[in-house]
């Protein structure tokens, strides 16, 4: 017998219908967030989640695949058009896995891993140690230049060069410029080095054209689907072909079992949606956002890291408003407005507080907003802050804010 969700279970049913509420009627500005298509999630909810296919196309070991083979191979072709890329792995569950299988494709543990510090707008998985990237391996890290904020490439070959690393990351998940894979390739030659380059912010400028791609530098590109790509939560792994086999059999069977076929159909769609028309204007449009949203903060008194951004997101330095970042996000969120509390380089607070917000134009960029509505967002973000804690405005700002959600809604 048939019964749909809210007869089967009521208090997930009521979560899913808040939270569905939540996302239409608030300014999602978190970097690492945005709005799938309907057709991605039709997919990723499709009866495709029942089918257990643990290998490769044409070389499963479960029979009666014939038919998720077809969607896999999609998924494979159109990233490789996309990306042009050599050889592409569809089937990792997210962008850490991604990274893990790179890794054990080619270090041992305790070899020598060079990221980018977490504080300097790296990620976790590029060496920190609470995670495996830091447990498993010897990490050391490059930073960014006090007097600028931009990527200390001196610091990155002096690194290099004391540690000799076996695996050099470049990418990050709180860093607003563009990455220069050219330089990191140069010093990863220089000492041996494999070079990973850790898209997953940026996706889908790179997709696009918005943003340099890493290859042919790069020996590894990894990302994630459902940020600037707009998928579903997931990874894909892209390389050069004579790495291909140890990424494969690193995916599986080394690190994961059976693939999760409906969100690689999701991936695919996503993947067919960002070669379409459009996808560019879109992805310059994200920009454009966010590179006026941070100008405006920036005329209002905030400082932002590195004086700007050339992607789509930015760091916000509130020390000068005297206030933590987790003050600001917890304001904007009852304001309608959301965003993550984030160090900012050479924080002096822990990242419990932090002395920074990021702030990210995805998912306000997919709803339509544009140049006119990123003045209306600026001035609402600076209300609040600025009149912390004043009820009248946090009631006056919510309104604005369902409003303006209102005349741009979200198609679920």
């Amino acid at each position: 017998m048939v019964k749909d969700l809210k007869l089967v279970d009521p208090q997930i049913y009521d979560s899913i219908k808040n939270e569905e509420n939540r996302e239409m009627n608030n300014l999602v500005l978190i970097a690492s967030e945005n709005y799938t298509s309907r057709a991605v999630r039709e997919a990723q909810g499709s009866i495709l989640t029942h089918k257990y296919a643990e290998g490769y196309p044409g070389k499963r070991y479960y029979g009666g695949c014939e038919y998720v083979d077809i969607v896999e191979k999609l998924a494979v072709e159109r990233a490789k058009k996309l990306f042009s890329s050599p050889h592409v792995n569809v089937q990792p569950h997210s962008g850490s896995q991604a990274n893990m299988a790179v890794y054990f494709s080619v270090m041992n543990p305790g070899d020598v891993l060079l990221g980018m510090d977490i504080s300097s707008g790296g990620h976790l998985t590029h060496g920190h140690r609470v995670n495996f990237s830091g447990k498993v391996f010897r990490p050391c890290f490059y930073g960014v230049r006090k007097e600028d904020e931009l990527i200390d490439f001196n610091e990155v070959e002096d690194k290099a060069k004391k540690h000799r690393p076996r695996v050099i990351v470049c990418g990050a998940s709180a860093y607003s410029r563009i990455i220069d894979f050219k330089t990191f390739r140069e010093i990863a030659d220089k000492v041996g080095a494999y070079l990973l380059a850790d898209i997953a912010h940026i996706a889908g400028e790179v997709a696009a054209g918005v943003h340099p791609s890493p290859f042919p530098h790069a020996h590894f590109v990894t990302t994630t689907t459902h940020k600037t790509l707009r998928g579903p939560r997931g990874g894909l792994i892209m390389c050069k072909e004579e790495f291909a086999h140890a990424v494969d059999t690193m995916v599986f069977p080394g690190i994961q079992g059976g693939p999760l076929m409906h969100i690689i159909a999701a991936k695919a769609v996503c993947l067919k949606e960002a070669l379409s028309e459009g996808f560019r204007e879109y992805q310059e449009q994200i920009v454009k956002n966010a590179r006026l949203l941070a100008g405006l903060l920036q005329e209002k008194g905030y400082r932002i890291v590195s004086g700007g951004t050339d992607n789509h997101l930015f760091l916000v330095d509130l020390r000068a408003k005297k206030m933590t970042g987790k003050e600001a996000e917890t304001i904007l969120g009852k304001a309608g407005i959301s965003v993550n509390k984030n160090t900012i380089p050479f924080d002096p607070l822990p990242p419990a507080l932090t002395s920074g917000i990021r702030i990210g134009t995805p998912s306000i960029t997919t709803r339509g907003m544009k140049e006119e509505e990123i003045e209306i967002i600026a001035n609402l973000i600076d209300e609040v802050l600025s009149h912390r804690g004043e009820e009248k405005i946090l009631e006056k700002t919510r309104k604005e804010v369902r409003e303006l959600c209102e005349r741009f809604p979200v198609s679920f």
